[in-house]
C-alpha cells in the first residue's frame, strides 16, 4: 500500500536505506527536514504488516520536478513496488501540472537505469564524479508528462 510518507517513518527509511548502497544516503535527520520542504512529494509503501518496504523523496520547483531518492528493501525489488512508488508520484505531479521530471542515477547501477527506462525516462546527460563513496559518474534523465 502506498501512502503519504510521515516524520515517523524516518528510522525505517534510515534502515531501508542501510541495505540500498546505490540510493543517495540520508540521514534520519536530514529526511525529516526533507519532509517539511515546499514541493516534496513524500511516499512510502507499506507491507502486510505495516512495515516500510520502499519509499520514494521528489520535488517539485514551478512546472518540472526531480526524482531525490527511491528505495525498496532487497526481498520486495522486481515484484512493482518500486513501480508502484514511481507511478504514484508522477501522478501527483500530472496533478500539479508538473510537465518534466527529472532525475539521477548512478551510472553504476545498470538496473536503475533500465526500471526507469522502463518507466518512460529518458537518457539526457551525464556528470561526471557526481557521486562520492564510491566514486561515480550520474546519468541524467528525464520524463515528460502528459495532463
Amino acid at each position: 500500500m502506498v501512502r503519504p510518507c510521515r516524520a515517523e517513518d524516518a528510522p525505517a527509511v534510515r534502515e531501508l536505506l542501510k541495505c540500498s548502497p546505490e540510493a543517495a544516503q540520508w540521514t534520519e535527520w536530514g529526511f525529516r527536514e526533507l519532509l517539511g520542504w515546499h514541493g516534496v512529494v513524500a511516499l512510502v509503501n507499506e507491507d502486510d504488516e505495516r512495515k516500510v518496504s520502499g519509499f520514494i523523496v521528489a520535488r517539485q520547483a514551478a512546472a518540472e520536478a526531480e526524482i531525490l531518492n527511491l528505495a525498496v528493501i532487497p526481498a520486495k525489488r522486481r515484484k512493482g513496488e518500486g513501480g508502484a512508488l514511481l507511478k504514484a508520484a508522477l501522478d501527483e505531479f500530472r496533478a500539479r501540472q508538473v510537465s518534466r521530471v527529472f532525475l539521477e542515477v548512478r551510472e553504476s547501477n545498470e538496473g536503475g537505469i533500465a526500471f526507469y527506462a522502463r518507466h518512460g525516462f529518458a537518457k539526457s546527460g551525464r556528470r561526471a564524479r557526481y557521486y562520492r563513496d564510491p566514486e561515480d559518474a550520474a546519468v541524467l534523465m528525464e520524463k515528460q508528462l502528459k495532463a
